[in-house]
């Protein structure tokens, strides 16, 4: 949970993606830039930037961007530099790196393209990044997103649905951003094929050593396979599985007309940008230890109940209890006080107000309700409290269905009372890891490397990250090598 995140508790359009200013008019095609195709099109290239333009600020607020110009200007300067040789050249482009420990990258409409600091962290070289940022661009010059835009509207008329707010309550709750929905469309395979393509032909284009976009496939698929811990959904919750994406991208390279073995890849200054970059779970954004979180960002604790689930995410920090019948969760309501945020979240349709109360929590101002709320699944029944503190105003909520809040009455109140300050200098002052580099003065294994040299990671993730199929494998003499020091370990990471 960052701060960064600033929105309230108000039920909001359920589709960030067909509700930033699109207007639907009449039916209309559009000649698609790269394949020259007539095709269905319900947005304008316009109202794309336009809703690119939005998503991008909700990006900043809500995950954030990696706190180091250096990086953030290079990776901008490549991906700009292979944009403008693009079909789309003159769209307002920007190139992110957002300060999330998945690996991951993501295309908004209009030309944003953003890449994790867990991707920059577990990929090797210039020539890598370029195949990333080159299928990137790819979603956003073949205008895949406009195109399951337009589809969703198209069938929100064929439907004649005529209101596109949900009753839901995980919206009340704001548990995912609506307006960054569209980060995480999920492309089909033909879609995810012509990005690849793209990509391959953007990074040769700019004479990069093409070969190396299958250990790009490669180490996201370790990666996936050994589980991720940013809070962006990995890789693969995105993208279809790479194995079948290698075999398609060494066919291309068999066609491939000029020698690759010329193509530029950049390892060494690459690995500069990446040295002392945060890896993993940054712990000053909240941290778990047992049922215990702790914020050092933000100054606060809270308990969750014992033998829950817990996770924290970039928009809130939740668990569910282990019959899956329950929910507690943490996220900040804006800037209201207690009370008008208890206000605006009780006046929602379909939402009704129990008993309330204005009591303090830990010396804290608070406006806390029972509620009962009318969702799609069902009627739940809950407590939500709105405490403030650190000049904002945080939501807590609890809520399980109708029937079984006598069960868990007592659980839900307890966790958000234990909402308090946190004073603890050790929890305070603690600080995330880092990724070192170490020029090898002799041959090795990694084995050997990491017993010369120890990583706060494990044998396994630290061959990921450096790309080493075997930790037996030699690795000569002047290799520059990745370890991590220092951080704290977490669940997930």
């Amino acid at each position: 949970m960052t701060r960064r995140l600033a929105y309230t508790w108000l039920a909001r359009p359920r589709a960030g993606l067909v509700a930033v200013g699109v207007t639907v008019g009449l039916l209309s095609c559009a000649r698609n830039p790269v394949t020259g195709k007539s095709e269905l099109s319900l947005v304008s290239e316009s109202q794309e930037i336009q809703m690119g333009q939005q998503a991008s600020k909700e990006v900043a607020q809500s995950i954030g961007l990696y706190n180091d110009a250096k990086v953030q200007a290079y990776v901008a300067n490549l991906g700009k530099r292979m944009a403008a040789n693009s079909e789309r050249p003159k769209l307002p482009w920007e190139f992110h790196v957002v300060d999330d420990a998945a690996v991951n990258a993501f295309a908004l409409p209009g030309g944003f393209i953003y890449v994790t600091r867990g991707l920059m962290a577990s990929i090797n070289n210039e020539a890598e990044l370029a195949t990333v940022l080159g299928h990137e661009i790819g979603h956003v010059t073949y205008r895949h997103s406009v195109q399951q835009i337009s589809k969703a509207q198209l069938a929100q008329l064929g439907l004649g649905i005529g209101s596109i707010l949900s009753a839901d309550i995980a919206r009340f709750g704001q548990l995912a951003s609506t307006g960054l929905s569209i980060l995480f469309l999920k492309y089909g395979r033909d879609a995810e094929n012509q990005a690849d393509q793209a990509g391959f032909r953007y990074a040769l284009d700019q004479n990069y050593d093409v070969r190396e976009m299958t250990d790009v496939f490669e180490t996201l698929n370790r990666v996936s396979q050994a589980g991720g811990g940013g809070k962006l959904p990995e890789w693969l919750s995105t993208h279809p599985n790479p194995e079948n994406r290698i075999e398609r991208i060494e066919s291309i390279l068999d066609t491939l007309q000029r020698d690759p073995n010329r193509g530029v890849v950049d390892r060494e200054e690459y690995l500069q940008y990446v040295r002392g970059m945060t890896y993993g779970l940054d712990p000053r954004q909240g941290y778990f230890e047992g049922a215990r979180f702790y914020h050092p960002q933000m100054k606060f604790q809270m308990t969750f109940p014992e033998g829950w689930q817990v996770q924290n995410t970039a928009q809130a920090v939740a668990g569910m209890s282990p019959n899956q019948d329950a929910i507690i969760q943490l996220a900040l309501a804006g800037q209201a006080s207690p009370t008008q945020a208890a206000q605006q979240f009780l006046s929602q349709q379909g939402v009704q107000a129990g008993q309330g109360s204005t009591a303090s929590i830990n010396g804290l101002p608070a406006a806390s309700s029972y509620f009962q709320a009318q969702t799609e699944q069902g009627t739940i029944q809950g407590i939500v409290s709105f405490i403030s503190y650190g000049g904002v105003t945080f939501g807590l909520m609890g809520y399980t269905p109708a029937g079984k809040l006598g069960s868990y009455d007592q659980i839900f109140q307890g966790t958000i009372r234990s909402f308090s300050e946190l004073r603890d200098p050790s929890k305070l002052n603690v600080s995330p890891a880092r990724i070192e580099l170490v020029k090898l003065n002799r041959q090795m294994t990694l084995e050997q490397f990491n017993s010369q040299y120890p990583s706060s990671i494990s044998l396994e993730e630290l061959a990921i990250i450096n790309e080493v199929e075997e930790p037996a494998t030699p690795l000569p003499a002047g290799h520059m090598v990745k370890r991590v020091v220092g951080g704290i370990r977490q669940p997930g990471s």
